[in-house]
């Protein structure tokens, strides 16, 4: 498998401001959840994403990219071999799979798999 990025997700104090100013200068796709505070986007044939709400562990600029993987519990040996922390022990998230958060260096990274389509996020 070739890890390839599948999703990237933006934290921004102002959601639809943001939206609004990526679809505008390079016409990307924008579609609002409200009731999930986030919102999708689609750039052209590039990779989608969305925009998140800022948190304690999402301040306004995080980027997160999620690259796909077969097996997080393999990936997270691997991280772990390259020197890499595991923060949060891997957890059923009912209805998509598993997530973990390994720490690979200095950064915050969590691993995700999903009951249809593997993905490792990087933050």
């Amino acid at each position: 498998m070739g890890h390839k990025i599948v999703h990237v997700e933006l934290s921004a104090n102002d959601r639809k401001a943001l939206s609004k100013f990526y679809a505008d200068v390079f016409g990307w796709e924008i579609e609002h959840v409200d009731q999930l505070n986030y919102t999708t986007f689609k750039a052209s044939d590039g990779v989608g994403g969305g925009f998140n709400p800022v948190t304690d562990q999402t301040p306004a600029g995080t980027v997160t990219v999620y690259i796909e993987t077969d097996d997080v519990t393999a990936s997270l040996k691997d991280v772990q071999k390259a020197g890499g922390t595991i923060l949060v022990p891997e957890a059923e998230i009912p209805g998509m799979g598993k997530f973990n958060v390994p720490r690979p260096t200095r950064k915050h990274d969590r691993l995700v798999q999903s009951v249809l389509n593997d993905v490792m996020e990087f933050r």
